[in-house]
């Protein structure tokens, strides 16, 4: 199964990060095709213990056979109460790469591609109501125009909206062929691709709300994790790793650092990584997807 999925990005990095203890508790809660949660099994003894998490069907077929591997199948917003009825309270380590595998884009009926043509659907979670189609027909322009412009960074984001909101008028918009009919116009040429994969990117973090489970599952990570533990996340644009970087450093989404009544910093953690690690030459040749992964890790104070 492995093969049909994304190689890891930045392997060793990650390990490295987590700085294991063989018979420490680990979770990885984005388990995807499972690289990440097969190279940390390796480091870990016979009292180790994985848990992983994943809500989207494709990687439950990927479980390890492990007496020591446990498989959550949920989103990892519900960490902490997962942990908890298992038994644990607190953890060692806590890996997490934001990556959308490439296997998901890659399966046609998902929606996720803008190769295939299929209706607009988007969801990670099957269980989910909210799919791409119905944003792209029920938004307001205005609503249009700052997710597109926000999540997407799509330069046209203003006259997209408007033509979306123009086009659904004729006739809703179900299908990817749809949707290129109605904003045909404003389509840059020659950067068709990109561009799509813009509007997609947007599209898919509102219809999986996924700054908001980002910052839900950050928040959660310093509840969970045992002081000296580790926290290791990997993103791959600027609105993932915005949250990621200011919650190391502050301990919060925004604003200045909290300090107590003596004036010392009231944070979570210590920030092991000063500058985000990206891949060296080698990597970058061997897998494209590196190329915008920043690695940022945490120590638990």
């Amino acid at each position: 199964m492995e093969n049909n999925y994304h190689v890891p990005v930045l392997l060793q990095e990650c390990i490295d990060g987590l700085n294991i203890k063989p018979d420490g508790v680990y979770v990885d809660v984005t388990f995807g095709g499972g690289g990440h949660s097969r190279e940390i099994l390796k480091h870990l003894g016979k009292d180790g213990v994985l848990i992983a998490f994943d809500q989207d069907p494709d990687a439950q077929r990927n479980k390890i056979d492990d007496p020591r591997f446990h498989f959550i199948d949920q989103n990892f917003a519900f960490l902490k109460n997962n942990l908890r009825l298992l038994g644990f309270k607190a953890v060692d380590g806590i890996l997490a790469d934001l990556g959308v595998s490439s296997h998901q884009f890659n399966e046609p009926d998902r929606g996720f591609s803008t190769r295939f043509e299929s209706t607009l659907d988007m969801r990670m979670d099957k269980q989910g109501k909210l799919t791409a189609a119905e944003v792209l027909n029920t938004y307001t322009e205005e609503k249009l125009h700052r997710i597109f412009g926000i999540y997407g960074e799509v330069k046209n984001a203003k006259s997209l909206a408007k033509a979306v909101v123009t086009g659904r008028i004729e006739r809703p918009i179900e299908t990817l062929a749809d949707f290129k009919k109605a904003v045909a116009a404003h389509i840059p040429k020659g950067k068709e691709n990109k561009y799509m994969a813009q509007v997609f990117q947007a599209l898919r973090i509102e219809v999986n709300a996924e700054i908001e489970v980002l910052e839900n599952f950050l928040a959660q990570t310093a509840d969970v994790l045992k002081s000296g533990g580790r926290l290791v996340v990997m993103s791959y644009h600027s609105l993932e790793d915005r949250p990621v970087k200011n919650y190391l450093a502050k301990g919060k989404f925004k604003g200045e650092v909290d300090k107590d009544f003596f004036g010392n910093e009231q944070k979570p953690f210590k920030v092991i990584t000063r500058k985000a690690v990206m891949a060296d030459q080698a990597e970058l040749e061997r897998n494209s997807r590196s190329r915008s992964a920043k690695l940022r890790i945490g120590e638990k104070l």
